[in-house]
């Protein structure tokens, strides 16, 4: 029962980003937030990697191709591409375009690791992007096709592509948690520094970008990548992805708070979205590929 609350507690996190990273773009740049994002979350996350896992670090380093390749997909260029797409679209087509990540992962899943989908989990699918459309357009599911695509829309679907390829790749690393995670971040520091070196990246230079870093560093940076590999470790990538759609069900609940009031048709979508990922998590399961049988080139 864990893993599922891992999971919601890492859309929860990502959804904020979208929020709080859509307003730090404005005045910082991709970089700026990405490189420290990473730099400021590797040591915290090293340490308790650490005292609380106390891996064998030098069976950990040895894995170095993997975590180097998992830091460029899921902390580097989806990260980037992230920050880099919301200057120039907005949050609604970015959250959009991230709802299409669960079914690109399924479909990852089952042609890279002979994941099996039934039909009911195919129907969870369906019926949280129908949620997802719902709350997105209004109750207006047609005004989708009015949604022009410009180069941040193009950012995004690069960013979920590269997503799916982070999700199914972690799903077969065989190193604890948090370990991998931190290891991953601080990958990423390093090998991002001499490009913030050569393009002058700066700090927070006014309360509210040190705020929106801040929160962004201890979230999404921290809390949703342990909760995600976490979760990956017990659970089918394509059930995960599922739960990416979560997003904009916590975005609505964000825009709440902030004073905007929730609608109908947000409540019914997320309550769609919601059951869609509780009918996929129930029915998806991982079955291994069959044995080739002899003389067979499988």
């Amino acid at each position: 029962m864990k893993a599922p609350v891992y999971l919601v507690l890492a859309t929860l996190f990502w959804s904020g980003n979208f929020v709080v990273g859509r307003a730090a773009v404005t005045s910082m740049s991709p970089l700026d937030l990405t490189y420290w994002r990473w730099t400021f979350a590797a040591v915290p996350l090293l340490l308790l990697a650490h005292f609380a896992e106390k891996p064998d670090w030098r069976a950990v380093l040895s894995r170095w191709p993997a975590l180097l390749l998992l830091s460029a997909l899921g902390m580097s260029a989806y990260t980037l591409l992230l920050y880099a797409a919301l200057g120039h679209t907005s949050a609604v087509n970015a959250s959009l375009i991230t709802a299409a990540s669960p079914a690109l992962i399924v479909v990852m899943a089952i042609v890279l690791l002979g994941e099996k989908t039934t039909r009911l989990g195919w129907a969870g699918i369906c019926l949280g992007l129908l949620g997802v459309l719902l709350v997105l357009t209004r109750g207006a599911p047609q005004h989708i096709f009015r949604l022009s695509i410009n180069t941040g829309e193009l950012m995004m679907i690069g960013a979920i592509f590269v997503w799916g390829c982070y999700t199914i790749i972690a799903r077969r690393l065989d190193i604890p948690a948090i370990t991998s995670t931190a290891m991953q971040v601080l990958i990423a520091s390093v090998t991002l520094t001499p490009f913030a070196l050569a393009l002058d990246v700066r700090l927070p230079e006014t309360p509210a970008e040190g705020w929106s870093l801040a929160y962004i560093v201890a979230f999404p940076s921290l809390g949703a990548y342990l909760f995600w590999n976490l979760a990956l470790k017990t659970t089918p990538p394509g059930t995960a992805g599922n739960y990416l759609n979560l997003i904009v069900v916590f975005t609505a609940v964000i825009t709440v708070a902030l004073g905007t009031p929730l609608t109908l048709v947000q409540i019914v979508g997320g309550i769609l979205v919601i059951a869609g990922v509780l009918l996929t998590g129930m029915k998806v399961r991982v079955k291994a590929p069959e044995p080739a049988a002899p003389g067979r080139v499988s």
